[in-house]
């Protein structure tokens, strides 16, 4: 085995530090001039000690450790290793030297070779990090840390050791009794209300936020100071990085938008009302989809007796299919690839699997699109959702529950309006069925296919402009698992017919979050990156709504959940009117939106 020079030649450097420690503990013991015999003794201790401290070093590891990355467990197995090797010593040499080492001597040669020890060990990290700095491009980026707790100064000492072409100017902390203290060297420079002078005084290029255990509503505040000081920013996420040491620059993500709503995550205890889907057979419809996987996902905790994963199409399938396997290898689940509009297919589905529970999240939802292809909009939306819903009543499902959209209510687009004929048409449904049929209405979800958010972050990317489609356009916003988690939580309160509403929060404005995305990608709006305005498109509104005239809200046991209870509806009317939409999409004879103006009052047809 090839020997290793570097460590060979720090060895020998450790042996050299123990004999000049045992030398010179001797020369201060007698002043310079100590006698003949104790000659002798010092030679035969230090040979000794050779041994005794060079097996103690070996055993603590000091020479597998990278020293220019030390810290303050390898300062703890250098004490070790010194005084582990120097009592090893001293008892090697009570038991074969004639004469007593003075207790004096001892105790002077640990402390010299703790001291020389450690000392060069810690000097050469020093110098490594010197040379780690003097490497790093000469244009370094300043950063400021907000956060000088544990996980700020993690990140910090990741930063110096790396050459990432940073330098830490300094941190941020509302504790005011770290105000002008120093952290690991570097200074607290003031609490938030500091971050844009400061900002300015040592021309930040970047902040990074180092709080994973504040609050939502405590890193919204934050960030809300932090975007009008034009500088990136970026932040560690979880206090579960921090427990289980995991906090590194690769965990330190960009902003995101639930980062600017302003509130903590809706929190739904799902353990003790999941009994619905606990050992049934649950179908989920659209479970390719950004909604349809998410239910899935979470279902999946809860041992259903088989998970049916429904859509048309494969790879999105395929995809869920292979994630679910290897999260949970236990559940049982059956992949199957058909079209709701295919109601054969659908027959043939039902009495096959004989589902207890269904989750209908197939649908067409893209506004335009579906405004310019409204006969797709009617075959997906009312046609597949009544060849779904009429299957579950025929073969005895327990519990139907319609993923519907706040675009139902007083829709003025297709989609919208064919999402309230499917509601309309389980409502109905119910009336004469053992089976529960139920529609979940909520609006926008954040990352979702076709969302905004991903589309303005391309668009920054691009280096713009940034479209928004009208100034005053706003929208209710929701992550896709908490829309999941109150849907599941509606199901379990579901007693047939309700709609329910999910309590989205404050509505935003779009151009709002197109200003803040630009802001904390570290642009200026209108000067680096423009914004310009397109126009509403077809069948789009300002202003979403929950709940349309007729129906009167109420409360659910979950504060986020809200019953709309709608005017009655002739079920035989409803049928006729749908049989004349089939009729119309088969022949074409008459405009499908006419009829939909007919079926839906509230819908308005746009010439």
């Amino acid at each position: 085995m090839k020997l290793n020079k570097g460590l060979v030649a720090l060895f020998l450097i450790d042996i050299l530090i123990v004999w000049f420690s045992i030398g010179s503990s001797y020369s201060f013991r007698f002043y310079g001039d100590f006698p003949a015999e104790y000659r002798l003794q010092m030679i035969q201790y230090a040979g000794i000690s050779t041994i005794g401290f060079g097996i103690s070093f070996y055993y603590f590891q000091l020479y597998r450790r990278a020293w220019e990355h030390a810290s303050v467990e390898e300062l703890i197995s250098i004490l070790k290793a010194v005084v582990i090797g120097g009592v090893l010593s001293t008892a090697v040499t009570l038991l074969v030297l004639p004469e007593r080492v003075p207790i004096s001597i001892v105790v002077r040669s640990l402390e010299t070779v703790l001291l020389l020890v450690g000392g060069y060990r810690f000097i050469t990290r020093i110098i490594g990090i010197r040379t780690n700095r003097n490497a790093v491009d000469p244009v370094l980026n300043n950063v400021l840390i907000v956060g000088a707790g544990n996980c700020g100064t993690l990140i910090a000492r990741e930063i110096r050791s790396s050459a990432l072409g940073m330098k830490i100017v300094g941190f941020i902390d509302d504790d005011l009794k770290k105000y002008k203290m120093h952290v690991l060297g570097i200074p607290v420079l003031g609490t938030r209300e500091h971050i844009p002078s400061v900002v300015k005084e040592k021309d930040i290029k970047e902040i990074i936020i180092a709080m994973p255990s504040a609050s939502r509503q405590q890193i919204s505040e934050i960030v809300a100071i932090c975007k009008n000081t034009g500088v990136k920013l970026k932040m560690m996420p979880r206090l579960n990085d921090l427990i289980s040491g995991k906090v590194s620059l690769s965990k330190v993500r960009d902003i995101s938008v639930e980062d600017l709503l302003g509130r903590d995550p809706i929190k739904t205890d799902l353990d003790g009302i999941m009994n619905y889907v606990h050992h049934k057979s649950v179908l989920v419809t659209g479970a390719g989809g950004s909604i349809g996987s998410e239910l899935c996902r979470q279902i999946s905790r809860f041992e259903p007796k088989e998970l049916l994963l429904l859509g048309h199409g494969e790879n999105s399938i395929y995809t869920i299919e292979m994630e679910l396997r290897k999260t949970f290898p236990d559940l049982q689940l059956k992949t199957i690839i058909a079209d709701i509009q295919d109601k054969e297919r659908m027959n043939s589905v039902f009495d096959e699997c004989r589902p207890q529970v269904v989750f209908h999240a197939a649908a067409h939802k893209h506004v335009p699109l579906m405004e310019r292809n409204p006969t797709e909009a009617v075959k997906n939306n009312v046609f597949g959702t009544k060849n779904v819903a009429d299957c579950a009543d025929e073969y005895g499902v327990e519990r139907f529950v319609l993923i519907s959209s706040d675009k139902a209510v007083n829709p003025t687009s297709v989609m919208g309006a064919t999402k309230r004929i499917a509601e309309m048409y389980i409502q109905t449904l119910n009336t004469s069925s053992n089976t529960k049929f139920v529609a979940v209405r909520f609006g926008n979800v954040l990352g979702s296919r076709g969302s905004v958010i991903p589309f303005f972050k391309q668009q920054i990317a691009e280096g713009g402009p940034v479209t928004v489609t009208h100034p005053e356009m706003v929208r209710f916003f929701m992550t896709i698992p908490e829309a999941v988690q109150l849907v599941l939580q509606a199901g379990s309160f579901a007693s047939g017919g309700e709609i329910f509403v999910l309590d989205m929060g404050s509505p935003v404005k779009i151009l709002n979050l197109a200003e803040d995305l630009i802001k904390l990608s570290g642009f200026e709006p209108y000067e680096e990156i423009d914004i310009t305005f397109t126009g509403i498109r077809e069948g789009e509104k300002l202003y979403e709504e929950l709940l349309t005239d007729e129906e009167n809200i109420t409360a659910t046991q979950h504060n986020r959940i809200f019953i709309g209870k709608p005017s009655e509806m002739n079920r035989s009317h409803l049928e006729l009117e749908i049989l004349r939409l089939q009729r119309v999409v088969a022949d074409g004879s008459t405009s499908i939106k006419e009829i939909i103006d007919q079926i839906v009052p509230m819908y308005e047809v746009v010439s």
